[in-house]
């Protein structure tokens, strides 16, 4: 166990999606503004004024129409790389104020800071309010920062400084009197905790257990007895023992899934084979990326599981590699061909999708004494030529067979993206 005085922070985007959009955009202040996921189906983001109106989280888009058209709610497509670029500069933000150990990447808008050594030189909350500030004054992003004794503390903590305005931003739960952290947890339903989830939930309040009080009050025993050893160090956690390290590495990848639903139904073998090829492109770039190999494969498809007419279609398939690879025509080529066996006449195909499994690291690969070393250098020589023309002209220019090219049938549908501001042809106009 780590020692009780620790402090990390928890820094988190507001509403991430629709800051990002705002920045660009001034005109979506103050108004509703929703982003919808893949295929403009659901409300993945939301803005405050949005909340307000009932809209929540993961909602269907056709089932708010009505409250879209009555309030007109700005509606917007998920741009995803604009938001991977905002993202990056806010944690290159943040890492100004700690060291490289001192900071974990949680994920796209969430960032955990270790402040422990800081203690002497700030006031913790006036050294959060200097991050809140700086990142809002150089990236237009407005965030909340809960300090806590633990992760988990420090999640309570960002939850109790968004839902209240009199923090201003900023939870400092370590220097908070018992008195108000109790008033504070009273007042949050259990299911506001920290990994916390649904089915959780339920059984907590058959146990008398709705508050995040309540929770903190119970019998540390009794909670590792109900539930498991993740519930208990959870609460552990809330009491300031520390069971949840920061990570300073990412965790080795144990697969990588690339996979969309289709703008519309498609019927057609080669238009299943064209989005099959650009995922496998999509999941090899990322493989590259981390420098791994894949040893195992699987290619599955679907019908639209919504659809009440016509029954369900899912089927995969999957191959074991004779030898790990990173290379896309191999991939590609073995993708294609498993969906000769995947397709069926008839069926009107909502998705598809590929996952690479069995990953090891490029550099400690050891290769059977029987492999062809000469093809595997042509191999690695074509893919490294092929990954420099990516990064000089675009992924699009080069690719394999029509996966790229502009209006597909099976491509999503974002009807409403709006521009990549970080891309030369995509720039603002000032005029």
């Amino acid at each position: 166990m780590a020692c009780k005085s620790k402090v990390l922070a928890l820094v988190d985007i507001n509403n991430c999606y629709v800051s990002c959009e705002r920045i660009f955009n001034p005109n979506l202040n103050n108004k509703p503004v929703i982003v919808l996921s893949n295929n403009d189906g659901c409300a993945v983001a939301r803005s405050q004024e949005a909340k307000d109106l009932g809209i929540k989280m993961g909602v269907p888009f056709f089932q708010i129409k009505d409250i879209v058209e009555q309030h007109q709610v700005q509606v917007l497509s998920s741009n995803y790389a604009l938001y991977a670029e905002m993202s990056r500069r806010f944690m290159k933000v943040l890492s100004d104020f700690v060291a490289p150990e001192e900071q974990e990447v949680y994920s796209i808008d969430e960032c955990f800071l270790d402040l422990t050594s800081y203690v002497e030189k700030y006031d913790l909350t006036d050294y959060a309010q200097m991050i809140r500030q700086r990142v809002f004054a150089w990236l237009g992003l407005p965030v909340c920062i809960g300090l806590g004794r633990t992760k988990t503390e420090a999640k309570m903590a960002n939850h109790i400084a968004k839902k209240n305005a009199h923090f201003n931003g900023v939870c400092n739960l370590v220097a908070m009197d018992y008195c108000s952290a109790e008033s504070l947890y009273k007042a949050i339903e259990v299911g506001g905790i920290w990994g916390v989830g649904r089915k959780h939930s339920k059984k907590l309040n058959s146990l008398n257990i709705y508050s995040v009080l309540d929770f903190v009050m119970a019998s540390p025993f009794m909670i590792r007895d109900q539930f498991s050893i993740v519930m208990h160090r959870t609460l552990l956690e809330l009491h300031g023992v520390s069971c949840i390290e920061l990570e300073h590495t990412q965790a080795p990848r144990k697969q990588i899934v690339a996979s969309r639903s289709f703008g519309q139904r498609i019927y057609h073998i080669d238009d299943l084979k064209e989005a099959m090829s650009l995922y496998v492109q999509d999941a090899v770039a990322r493989l590259r990326g981390e420098n791994l190999l894949c040893g195992y494969m699987i290619g599955f498809v679907q019908s639209n599981p919504f659809d009440t007419h016509k029954p369900y279609y899912s089927k995969s398939a999957a191959l074991t590699l004779p030898e790990p690879t990173d290379n896309v025509l191999t991939l590609c080529k073995i993708a294609t061909k498993m969906i000769d066996d995947l397709y069926q006449k008839d069926v009107g195909f909502k998705k598809c999708g590929v996952i690479l499994t069995c990953l090891e690291p490029k550099a400690s690969h050891i290769y059977d004494l029987f492999t062809d070393m000469k093809q595997v250098r042509a191999s690695n020589n074509l893919m490294d030529s092929l990954d420099e023309i990516h990064h000089k002209f675009g992924k699009t220019k080069l690719a394999l067979g029509a996966s790229m090219l502009p209006n597909r049938t099976w491509t999503m549908s974002r009807n409403q993206l709006t521009q990549n501001y970080f891309k030369w042809d995509q720039l603002l106009c000032v005029k």
